[in-house]
Protein backbone atom coordinates (compact mmCIF):
# COMPACT_ATOMS: atom_id res chain seq x y z
CA UNK A 1 0.00 0.00 0.00
CA UNK A 2 1.51 3.35 -0.76
CA UNK A 3 0.95 6.31 1.64
CA UNK A 4 -0.80 9.44 0.42
CA UNK A 5 1.37 12.05 -1.63
CA UNK A 6 3.81 8.85 -2.16
CA UNK A 7 4.65 8.13 -5.52
CA UNK A 8 7.26 5.88 -7.76
CA UNK A 9 9.00 7.65 -10.41
CA UNK A 10 8.98 5.98 -13.46
CA UNK A 11 12.38 5.56 -15.65
CA UNK A 12 11.98 7.30 -19.01
CA UNK A 13 13.69 6.25 -22.53
CA UNK A 14 15.07 9.08 -23.76
CA UNK A 15 16.16 9.24 -27.78
CA UNK A 16 19.23 10.54 -29.22
CA UNK A 17 19.89 11.05 -32.70
CA UNK A 18 22.85 10.88 -34.50
CA UNK A 19 22.15 12.38 -37.84
CA UNK A 20 25.26 14.35 -40.36
CA UNK A 21 27.62 13.75 -37.62
CA UNK A 22 25.81 15.75 -34.70
CA UNK A 23 24.15 14.24 -31.42
CA UNK A 24 20.89 15.54 -31.26
CA UNK A 25 20.14 16.91 -28.82
CA UNK A 26 23.24 17.72 -27.55
CA UNK A 27 22.48 18.08 -23.86
CA UNK A 28 20.21 15.94 -22.56
CA UNK A 29 18.11 16.11 -19.25
CA UNK A 30 17.86 12.66 -17.47
CA UNK A 31 17.43 11.04 -13.96
CA UNK A 32 18.89 7.90 -13.08
CA UNK A 33 17.07 4.66 -14.20
CA UNK A 34 16.40 6.43 -17.64
CA UNK A 35 17.17 5.26 -20.24
CA UNK A 36 19.38 6.79 -23.52
CA UNK A 37 18.38 5.40 -26.79
CA UNK A 38 20.97 5.86 -29.54
CA UNK A 39 19.67 6.14 -32.96
CA UNK A 40 22.45 6.30 -35.78
CA UNK A 41 20.70 7.81 -38.68
CA UNK A 42 23.95 7.92 -40.89
CA UNK A 43 25.86 5.46 -42.69
CA UNK A 44 28.93 5.37 -40.56
CA UNK A 45 29.59 3.74 -37.00
CA UNK A 46 29.33 5.99 -34.24
CA UNK A 47 29.81 5.57 -30.21
CA UNK A 48 29.30 7.39 -27.19
CA UNK A 49 32.24 7.40 -25.02
CA UNK A 50 31.65 8.74 -21.20
CA UNK A 51 34.94 11.34 -20.87
CA UNK A 52 35.19 9.58 -17.33
CA UNK A 53 35.40 5.94 -18.48
CA UNK A 54 31.86 4.89 -16.64
CA UNK A 55 30.59 3.53 -20.23
CA UNK A 56 31.14 3.50 -24.01
CA UNK A 57 28.51 2.45 -26.89
CA UNK A 58 28.78 1.24 -30.36
CA UNK A 59 25.98 2.49 -32.43
CA UNK A 60 26.01 0.86 -35.95
CA UNK A 61 25.20 2.38 -38.97
CA UNK A 62 20.99 2.76 -39.23
CA UNK A 63 20.62 1.04 -35.69
CA UNK A 64 19.88 2.12 -32.45
CA UNK A 65 20.98 1.29 -28.82
CA UNK A 66 20.06 1.82 -25.55
CA UNK A 67 21.70 2.61 -22.14
CA UNK A 68 20.64 2.77 -18.57
CA UNK A 69 21.92 5.67 -16.78
CA UNK A 70 22.77 4.54 -13.26
CA UNK A 71 24.43 7.43 -11.12
CA UNK A 72 23.73 10.91 -10.97
CA UNK A 73 26.26 13.55 -11.91
CA UNK A 74 27.19 15.51 -14.91
CA UNK A 75 28.73 13.42 -17.91
CA UNK A 76 30.63 14.76 -21.03
CA UNK A 77 30.58 11.83 -24.17
CA UNK A 78 31.84 11.82 -27.32
CA UNK A 79 32.26 10.07 -30.51
CA UNK A 80 35.47 8.25 -30.32
CA UNK A 81 35.86 7.88 -33.75
CA UNK A 82 34.34 11.43 -34.51
CA UNK A 83 36.21 13.58 -31.84
CA UNK A 84 34.02 16.63 -33.08
CA UNK A 85 30.71 15.04 -31.62
CA UNK A 86 30.08 15.94 -28.49
CA UNK A 87 27.25 16.30 -25.81
CA UNK A 88 26.48 16.06 -22.03
CA UNK A 89 23.89 14.00 -20.09
CA UNK A 90 22.66 16.03 -16.99
CA UNK A 91 21.55 12.98 -14.31
CA UNK A 92 19.24 14.02 -11.38
CA UNK A 93 18.80 11.57 -8.56
CA UNK A 94 15.84 9.45 -8.69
Amino acid sequence: MLAAGWCTARAETLPVTINGLVFAPVEIHAKVGDIINWINQDFVAHAATARGGEWDVMIAPHQSTSLKLNRAGRIDFYCRFHPNMRGTIVIAPE
